[in-house]
């Protein structure tokens, strides 16, 4: 036994591996390196949402008011609500804080996080506040007034991806390129004023 502990011994010395780490020292530790989303000049003062974005802040919407709707059917016990009741939780919305988003960058691209939004990265830097809350306040009232209250509310009635189809994919929707593998006609930033 002895000389083949001499032996490992020996040729641990010789490579010099194994010699530390048999002593007990723990491993040498790991290190990440996660930088915040580096900012285009439009994506850090415009006060439009920038065109990259605009599919992932829909779906923030779409599951905004589609969570705002439900609470406020629940507190009437699952009936439809009244026009009145449904129009104020809409404005409700739409006019909430936001500041539960934020961008951050994976593999080179920015993507809108939060509530409602698929996890992409465990470990990544979101960015929130700033223009965020903003400008998904301003397009949210701007779906609300396109489609109008009443077209909104039916949209929920039928479920989650009937108001996100609605929103997010019909005609001039911001995720439409992704369903016929064409893009989108450019929708104008007039639309979000």
């Amino acid at each position: 036994m002895r000389p083949a502990l001499a032996a490992w011994l020996a040729l641990s010395l010789l490579l010099g591996t194994g010699a530390e780490e048999s002593c007990g020292d723990p491993p040498a530790a790991r290190s990440h390196s996660i930088s915040a989303p580096r900012l285009s000049p439009e994506e850090q003062l415009s006060p439009h949402m920038p065109e990259s974005l605009r599919c992932d802040a829909c779906q923030a919407i779409a599951f905004q008011i589609e969570q705002e709707l439900s609470r406020a059917e629940q507190k009437v016990g699952r009936k439809a609500l009244k026009e009145s009741d449904y129009m104020e939780v809409l404005e409700r919305s739409c006019s909430q804080g936001w500041e539960s988003y934020g961008v951050h960058e994976l593999d080179g691209e920015k993507r809108l996080t939060g509530p409602g939004l698929p996890q992409q990265e465990p470990m990544s830097v979101m960015v929130s506040g700033g223009p965020w809350p903003g400008r998904l306040s301003k397009m949210c009232h701007g779906y609300v007034g396109e489609r109008g209250e009443a077209q909104l509310y039916e949209a929920h009635r039928r479920g989650p991806a009937a108001l996100r189809e609605l929103l997010c994919r019909g005609d001039k929707g911001p995720c439409a390129r992704g369903k016929a593998g064409a893009p989108a006609p450019p929708k104008a930033l007039q639309n979000e004023l």
